[in-house]
């Protein structure tokens, strides 16, 4: 377990955000975490869907269970949180 700091470019913020995460987070809960610092402030919650995690410039998603540590993502680097169907 370490702590890993990211950037969180969250749909529909104008906001960059710095949110550090653990490397055993999922990628829901890394989705959380970010929502936490957009989602109610700058962004309208959309309850019937789940925020998804992917690198900014990708087009596809990471598993939602898929650990950080996992994953190739560097520290410091932006990630893109999209509401989407389950």
């Amino acid at each position: 377990m370490a702590l890993f700091p990211v950037i969180s470019n969250f749909q529909y913020d104008f906001v960059l955000q710095l949110v550090p995460v653990d490397t055993e987070n999922t990628m829901d809960e890394v989705a959380a975490a970010a929502a936490h610092h957009s989602v109610g402030r700058r962004v309208a919650p959309q309850l019937d869907k789940v925020v998804r995690v992917r690198r900014q410039g990708d087009s596809e998603f990471f598993p939602r269970t898929a650990k950080l540590s996992e994953t190739p993502i560097k520290p410091m680097e932006t990630l893109e949180f999209i509401f989407a169907e389950e």
